[in-house]
């Protein structure tokens, strides 16, 4: 059953004046003005203002809000009310998130809900911040701890070494004195990722005028991908790993190994 509008009116403003989370969910239509326009027609929606001032309007399907402001948005709301009838109900509650850009123009949201089926705040108190584990740095990390996991005979030189464009994740020498560059990818490897190695392994040849090989790891790698990596004279290490806390684990990992210069 619907609420009542200024019901729901009294919630929303409040949630807004304490700066507590609100959820809104209700039949309303959805017009942007700013850098661009656009107009999003009625239809069933969740509204989120989050203490920030972030504003997102969800639909009833995917990940992303299909409108939005980011933190530090002007957060407003008003009843509606039909100035040609005589009855002094309100007709509808406008909620608005407005930015003032750069160059001083205006940048707004503005949600006007014909009605509300669910309307609510709530204070959270969460200042932790979100601790990502099983990165390609601690992957990376971690695989430079045992390269012979990899092949036996590598010895590590170097980790995040510099390039023209980016670093290689490990930087190695094989059991033949040859320079390896390590790329390391905790998702699905695809075409840009062996495009990327290839361009390492490249940028070493023709700067130390030496033979490279290049070894992409990951957990997976797309058909096309593999391809490629093999037109390309490249090579592939399966990586199996775990994610745990507090750290990542990958399976075959055995021991600490030294890097070149403690060998004696």
């Amino acid at each position: 059953m619907a609420l009542q509008l200024d019901e729901a009116f009294e919630t929303v403003s409040q949630a807004i004046t304490n700066g507590k989370l609100l959820l809104v969910v209700g039949r309303c239509r959805v017009k942007y003005e700013g850098r661009a326009a656009s107009k999003l027609s009625e239809g069933d929606r969740l509204l989120v203002v989050k203490h920030d001032g972030t504003f997102l309007v969800h639909q009833n399907g995917k990940m992303n809000a299909i409108n939005y402001q980011g933190p530090g948005a002007k957060i407003s709301c008003e009843l509606a009310f039909d100035a040609n009838s005589k009855k002094k109900e309100p007709t509808g509650i406008i909620v608005r998130a407005t930015r003032r850009l750069p160059n001083k123009a205006i940048e707004q949201i503005e949600v006007y809900f014909y009605s509300v089926e669910f309307a609510q705040s709530f204070s959270l108190q969460d200042d932790s911040q979100l601790k990502l584990y099983g990165t390609e740095r601690e992957l990376s990390g971690l695989i430079m701890q045992d390269l012979h996991m990899l092949e036996k005979g590598l010895i590590p030189l170097k980790k995040e070494s510099l390039v023209r464009k980016g670093a290689i994740d490990i930087l190695a020498e094989d059991s033949q004195k040859r320079l390896v560059a390590i790329e390391v990818k905790r998702r699905n490897a695809g075409l840009d990722a062996v495009t990327q190695l290839a361009r390492y392994v490249k940028e070493l040849r023709e700067r130390r005028g030496v033979t490279v090989r290049g070894i992409l790891c990951s957990p997976e790698i797309t058909p096309n991908a593999l391809t490629m990596l093999e037109k390309e004279g490249l090579e592939y290490f399966k990586l199996d790993y775990e994610i745990g806390n507090p750290s990542a684990k990958i399976r075959g990992l055995e021991k600490k190994q030294k890097v070149l210069g403690e060998y004696s």
